[in-house]
């Protein structure tokens, strides 16, 4: 027993011996690896906290300085956010652009899903062209088509309206998001579909009570980033809108600009910032499902 003992005994210290070695020539690998990650990250939310640092400056600090936080910060920046701009209310620009967000999500989550359904569960004549034909529209540049677009609106009188920013919404031009819906309806067992139709349902009964529940990871997905997209858009509320009060808060910021030029910055990056607030807690309150959407989208049942 005590040759026995101390052989596992010495083959013990061997093992520590080998381990701590080797822990000690990873050591540098994962130090420089940290390091590594720490300046990444700092690189990443510099332009962040610039932009909160700025908030607090004079405007005339703000180019000027290279200081991230003021020694003398004000709040004065944000004081005159509540008094509004050109006698407009910031809350109207934030209204506005709210106002087109949730109705893009809607627009997207009813006709993209329907038009997803179509394509992943009935079989009709077409519908690999039609697929076609709407996977090529990704290729199209927006700007392609902005002028074309926008000749059709004004004949139509829709200019300085929302009309123009949600129809195309409520039409399924947004063909990323008809694929993804499709992919993940596709990846649904078939025998949902067929117990479904053996009980009498129809492909609306199907689509609304059986297939929609089930992709709800897709669904939030396709809804955040339309937010996302909707919220931060400038060039279809430049083109379209003309009236101040209408303004979505990307046109308001550019009313921080005088007609002299003369632009005030600290007052911009304060609402810049506020701006912000809304896709973030849109963002962090559905985060857990897009991560799921995007990790199960792609997977074969």
């Amino acid at each position: 027993m005590v040759p026995e003992a101390l052989g596992a005994l010495r083959g013990g210290r061997v093992m520590s011996s080998a381990g701590l070695s080797t822990s000690r020539h990873r050591l540098p690998g994962s130090l420089a690896w940290h390091i590594g990650s720490l300046l990444i990250l700092a690189v990443i939310l510099y332009p962040v906290i610039w932009v909160i640092g700025g908030s607090f400056k004079k405007s005339e600090d703000v180019v000027g300085s290279l200081d991230l936080f003021p020694g003398d910060p004000i709040t004065s920046n944000y004081t005159r956010l509540g008094e509004g701009i050109a006698d407009i209310s910031i809350s109207t620009f934030f209204l506005n652009s709210l106002t087109l967000a949730v109705g893009s999500v809607i627009g997207i989550l009813l006709s993209c899903s329907l038009t997803a359904y179509a394509f992943a569960k009935i079989r009709f004549a077409g519908r690999n062209l039609l697929f076609t034909l709407m996977i090529g529209t990704l290729l199209l540049p927006y700007h392609v088509l902005l002028i074309p677009q926008y000749v059709l609106f004004r004949n139509m009188e829709m200019i300085n309206t929302y009309t123009p920013l949600l129809l195309g919404k409520y039409l399924a031009t947004e063909a990323f998001f008809v694929f993804l819906m499709m992919q993940f309806m596709r990846n649904l067992p078939k025998e949902l579909d067929e117990a479904a139709r053996l009980d009498g349902c129809g492909h609306l009964r199907i689509y609304w009570s059986i297939v929609l529940p089930l992709c709800r990871p897709a669904l939030i997905t396709s809804a955040i980033f339309t937010f996302i997209n909707a919220w931060n858009d400038f060039m279809g509320p430049l083109i379209y809108l003309n009236e101040p009060d209408k303004y979505t808060v990307s046109l308001g910021l550019k009313m921080f600009v005088d007609q002299e030029g003369v632009a005030d910055y600290g007052g911009m990056i304060a609402m810049s910032l506020v701006a912000l607030l809304p896709v973030l807690a849109f963002f962090l309150a559905f985060q857990r499902y897009l991560i799921d959407g995007m990790a199960t989208s792609g997977l074969k049942g």
